[in-house]
């Protein structure tokens, strides 16, 4: 009789969190067919609606964050911790599971948690060049801690690392060969530079008004502009699809067409968002987030700037965005420059070194 093998899995909050757990699922479905899978959410965060629409069931925590500012929501952060473990003491007891996979977010925390007192073998996916303090509380008990940066060993035990990268969307790692087709999907000119402007699936208000702020300037330079407003700002922006050479949308669904419709890309600098432009392997400007814990996106930015392959700025800085823009599209040789050096940073095979070493804990 065959046994059964119970894969647990928590992330979100984000999808940087959320699309790797998904990626690591469904590469382990694919080497272990009979397995089952179950996913660890917070109850009122996005991954309730994108994971059960990846086809796997998930169960929700009552969780959330602490809040940066002084905030009453912070007043109810305990109750809400220790229900949480309860909950997921709970899940894992009627599940059962052989490993348990912790992408981030925070029901990460309570599940991998729980998980460790049970002595269930566990892994970290940590994505970012700085980790929160949940990950490197928890690294003291995991088994394996699967890393896309070096110099982690500062912050986590050194004998669990693995420098694996983060996982990515298969459909990325040939987009070369789909420039025609993003082409004629976005309906473009063929003989203008294509500018892509990324802010995350909810959108970036700063990003959004440089944008706004310099709109004429941009198309004045024969450049025409795909730019994903996200769905909290569409309504304010989607005026601009007016506007000549200009498409907004509020998401944009196949981002290998739009990776490979770039010439020149604006992004924040989400881990996943990193590591899918190291394998697209296009021109990027980064506008990390200052909003975020332990300010990782400007850490996670400076990974690769430090190697000149990308240019960062700062939103403190964004007087000079209209000058760095132009200056970059009118450069060829700066352009070639950060392709090449970003390429050399891509790590395409993060979800099969994943689940290498998940499968080495499956009893």
């Amino acid at each position: 009789m065959r046994q059964s093998v119970n894969i647990l899995l928590s992330g979100g909050g984000t999808g940087g969190h959320i699309y790797p757990a998904i990626a690591i699922a469904n590469e382990l479905k694919i080497r272990i067919p009979h397995a089952k899978f179950l996913f660890v959410g917070a109850s009122d965060r996005m991954e309730m609606e994108k994971v059960p629409q990846a086809g796997y069931e998930i169960k929700g925590l009552n969780i959330s964050g602490i809040q940066r500012n002084l905030s009453a929501k912070n007043l109810s952060f305990p109750f809400k911790l220790i229900q949480s473990l309860f909950r997921a003491k709970k899940i894992i007891k009627k599940f059962q599971p052989n490993v348990v996979i912790g992408t981030g977010g925070f029901a990460s925390g309570p599940t991998l948690f729980m998980a460790n007192r049970k002595s269930i073998p566990s892994v970290i996916q940590e994505q970012n060049s700085f980790p929160g303090i949940t990950n490197k509380l928890l690294a003291k008990k995991v088994d394996k801690i699967c890393v896309a940066y070096d110099g982690l060993e500062k912050y986590f035990p050194k004998d669990k690392l693995i420098k694996t990268g983060n996982p990515v969307r298969q459909d990325l790692l040939e987009i070369s060969e789909k420039r025609k087709k993003a082409i004629e999907f976005f309906g473009l000119d063929i003989n203008k530079k294509t500018l892509v402007v990324i802010g995350g699936s909810l959108g970036a208000r700063v990003i959004n008004r440089t944008i706004e702020k310099n709109l004429v300037n941009i198309l004045d330079n024969d450049v025409q502009v795909i730019w994903q407003s996200g769905k909290l700002y569409f309504d304010e922006y989607k005026k601009f699809n007016e506007s000549k050479n200009v498409q907004v949308y509020s998401f944009i669904q196949k981002m290998d067409l739009l990776y490979a419709a770039a010439d020149i890309i604006i992004s924040r600098a989400g881990a996943g968002s990193i590591s899918e432009l190291c394998i697209v392997g296009k021109p990027v400007i980064f506008i990390p987030s200052p909003n975020v814990s332990e300010d990782h996106q400007t850490k996670n930015a400076m990974a690769i700037t430090k190697n000149n392959g990308a240019i960062m700025l700062k939103e403190d800085s964004l007087d000079l965005f209209q000058e760095t823009l132009i200056d970059l599209i009118k450069d060829a040789e700066k352009q070639n420059h950060l392709r090449t050096n970003i390429k050399k940073m891509a790590l395409p095979n993060a979800t099969i070194e994943i689940v290498n070493e998940i499968q080495k804990l499956i009893k």
